[in-house]
């Protein structure tokens, strides 16, 4: 931890309020990018995030500096992820495709605010997007939180095996098998596509006939 992060958190076990919000506001993008990917909704990763928040301000006082307090942190926040997923897995999920799609830099529309982009590069960037949350959620849960801790959100092994709470080689393993199996699903969707794009051809040359 830096020592102005340490200042802070030392603040914050003394029960000063703004030294936690400015703690938090440091990590809220990333908390919120993490549960919106885990959920692939809006309005539960805000829910997630605040619930995270209020744990870690809870446990706060139990925080030895064992490790660094955004590992600390990401623990909780991926638990409350987890532990959400495991109460809601009877229960179908359904994404939708008309929500706008967040990211770590913010809204689509907004990421490529500056370059001034046309409707079309918007559109495809938001039909790719959606299409790698949809393959994210036919991951098993803990699979999918290691993609996006290492791919999406660029935290180390050892980061991930101290918020995870699982040894480096499990971290390994995981993240292997978590790759394949998106390859896996990548590629059975393209073949889906390739299929599809055939049948519309042949009907259309049924129709010419």
């Amino acid at each position: 931890m830096s020592e102005q992060e340490k200042l802070l958190v030392s603040r914050c076990q003394k029960g000063d309020l703004h030294a936690y919000d400015l703690l938090m506001q440091k990590y809220e993008k990333k908390v919120y990018t993490l549960c919106y990917r885990m959920t692939g909704n809006k309005e539960d990763a805000a829910d997630l995030a605040q619930e995270s928040f209020l744990k870690a301000f809870r446990a706060l006082p139990s925080f030895q500096g064992q490790s660094s307090f955004s590992t600390w942190l990401f623990r909780i926040v991926t638990n409350t992820c987890l532990d959400e997923r495991r109460k809601r897995q009877r229960k179908p999920h359904i994404y939708s495709l008309d929500n706008p799609l967040s990211t770590a830099d913010g809204e689509i529309q907004l990421e490529f605010a500056d370059e001034g982009p046309g409707p079309l590069q918007i559109t495809l960037e938001q039909e790719l997007q959606k299409e790698i949350q949809e393959l994210l959620h036919r991951l098993p849960p803990k699979q999918r939180a290691i993609i996006i801790m290492r791919d999406l959100q660029g935290f180390s092994y050892e980061e991930m095996a101290e918020a995870l709470e699982i040894s480096l080689g499990t971290v390994k393993s995981r993240l292997s098998r978590a790759r394949s199996r998106l390859r896996e699903l990548y590629l059975q969707r393209e073949e889906q596509k390739e299929s599809q794009l055939h049948l519309k051809e042949k009907r259309g040359a049924d129709y010419e006939l």
